[in-house]
């Protein structure tokens, strides 16, 4: 197992543009400098001091990579060929995001680390058959490139060995493009190339519904500012949106566009993902930060590409089954630029 032979180590990609902490603890981003308007360096992520403060289970997911599957799986149940597996129930009634121990908590191997003009870093875990309750060993990769000036780019994969299992990893940063220790996102605009959205029961899990989202709160479509609408869902924005009509390039497709009015910081995200999960992070309260930031609620927001949530325990989401022989591959391409 890599956890023994691994520590928990902080490593750095900058380009002389940008510059990005993470750790090879769940892969988290803790840190991650971008210029603003005048050229101002800004860190535009949620994050805590120090690697042993992740350890200890002080953040609710900054920046990490969750799995082996992300989100909410109903009741903790699912049947894949017959079979009938039972997950831990970390966010009763549900399984959320890989379980007690899911692929956050773990210390993944570093088996790459490239410095220079196009600096990258590629970190591995091996996660058992068993492992929180999933089928099939899997071995999974994460690498992360700042590919140009302004654009990081996260390639993930997983290859399962000898069953068929599920996997959804999904990238948990939580942005604030005006800095991290800025107050709420709620003056951030957004626009998400999503016309349908995923409806919610009361425990947050997908009903199977594939929903229009003309005429709601969810619309998105054209750029509008969040906090214009979030307090008429509930406790804020916490819902997958099927991607259904964002340009392609290069294989990935316009998920999402953030603008900050005051940094004038804009984030493109582009992925290859059939959904994504907006979240202004309701369910922030009073957690203590870096460099004594304290985070309340809608601090952040996050744009986490996936499968849609409980796809395995609804027929009509796109699958999120992989098989021996197949593999999983998920890339996300954030692109900074100011407008």
């Amino acid at each position: 197992m890599a956890d023994q032979t691994q520590k928990a180590e902080i490593f750095e990609l900058n380009n002389g543009t940008m510059q990005l902490l993470v750790t090879n603890l769940g892969c988290t981003i803790i840190s991650f400098s971008v210029p603003g308007k005048d050229g101002v360096l800004s860190d535009v992520v949620l994050g805590l001091d120090s690697v042993e403060s992740y350890q200890k289970g002080l953040a609710p997911y900054f920046g990490c990579i969750v799995g082996r599957v992300a989100n909410r799986i109903k009741g903790g149940k699912f049947t894949l060929d017959g079979v009938e597996y039972s997950l831990p129930l970390n966010r009763p009634p549900n399984s959320l995001h890989g379980g007690n121990v899911g692929f956050d908590k773990k210390v993944w191997e570093v088996i790459e680390y490239k410095k220079g003009e196009t600096p990258s870093i590629t970190f591995k875990y091996d996660s058992h058959d068993g492992e929180e309750g999933y089928p099939g060993d899997i071995t999974v990769t994460a690498t992360y490139t700042l590919t140009s000036s302004t654009t990081l780019r996260l390639d993930m994969e997983g290859v399962p060995k000898n069953k068929p299992t599920i996997i959804n990893l999904a990238q948990h940063t939580y942005w604030n493009l005006a800095g991290h220790n800025s107050g709420d996102i709620l003056d951030h605009s957004i626009q998400i190339w999503a016309n349908h959205v995923t409806p919610v029961d009361q425990h947050t899990v997908p009903t199977g519904e594939i929903m229009p989202v003309k005429g709601t709160p969810f619309d998105f479509t054209s750029e509008k500012r969040i906090g214009d609408t979030i307090n008429q869902v509930g406790l804020g924005y916490d819902h997958n949106y099927v991607l259904d009509f964002g340009e392609e390039k290069a294989g990935l497709r316009h998920a999402a566009k953030v603008r900050d009015p005051s940094s004038s910081r804009v984030l493109n995200l582009w992925t290859n993902a059939p959904g994504v999960q907006f979240y202004t992070a309701n369910y922030v309260n009073n957690v203590s930060g870096k460099e004594g930031a304290i985070y309340g609620k809608h601090a952040g927001l996050c744009l986490e590409t996936q499968g849609f949530p409980d796809a395995i325990n609804q027929s009509n989401f796109p699958s999120v089954v992989v098989r021996p022989g197949e593999k999983y591959q998920h890339s996300m391409l954030f692109e900074f630029s100011i407008e």
